[in-house]
């Protein structure tokens, strides 16, 4: 099974500003993070990011709030640590689009009109973030739960430990979780080397 662009929604979860500099290897998450952004921008992937409590940890660091802004992306504000907590289910799928009326389906009686259908939306989330066993592993979690595929780019997650990051990569592919890295999400979302934006997001991956 391999990652699709055209299912694909990216989500970065709390890059924050006053957490970053405890990250362990917060350098590299970070240049990650942004080429995961760019990536989904040059191949029409939509993005999301989140920031836990701002007030206190900051918003996201300039470079990838300006990445996720580039791509048409948009941040949730939240207080929980698990974003779907705080309504990112709401933000991924999208709202069930009314049917057209025909004919003289008014008149019939509401058991017998055809009930709205839900729009299909894009179900493989791409995933990463910190604090990877806090915040990122709780919000992945709880997108299993609510059914979608989840993939944890795992070169652009960490924790102000290695162990904990690690405890939380063992969680996640215990619980179905796929475990990627930065250039497997963008190989597989390219597909081929005659794919208009190979040579774009090579330029990002080398």
């Amino acid at each position: 099974m391999l990652l699709d662009a055209d299912d694909s929604q990216l989500v970065l979860v709390d890059y924050q500003s006053r957490l970053m500099p405890s990250i362990f290897e917060s350098s590299l998450v970070v240049a990650n993070a942004i080429k995961l952004a760019r990536m989904a921008a040059l191949l029409e992937v939509p993005v999301w990011g989140t920031a836990e409590n701002p007030d206190k940890l900051g918003p996201n660091v300039p470079e990838i709030q300006a990445a996720i802004a580039a791509a048409g992306g948009r941040t949730l504000d939240k207080m929980f640590f698990s974003a779907v907590a705080d309504g990112l289910t709401d933000l991924l799928r999208p709202p069930v689009r009314q049917q057209p009326v025909r004919g003289n389906a008014r008149s019939l009686p509401k058991h017998l009109q055809k009930p709205a259908e839900p729009e299909q939306g894009r179900s493989t989330i791409v995933i990463a973030g910190c604090e990877a066993h806090v915040c990122l592993m709780q919000t992945a979690l709880d997108l299993l739960e609510e059914e979608f595929e989840v993939w944890v780019v795992t070169d652009a997650c960490s924790s102000r430990t290695e162990r904990n990051r690690d405890a939380a990569f063992d969680r996640l592919a215990g619980n179905g979780a796929e475990l990627v890295t930065t250039e497997m999400v963008a190989f597989e979302w390219l597909r081929t080397a005659e794919h208009e934006a190979f040579r774009d997001v090579l330029g990002l991956i080398k």
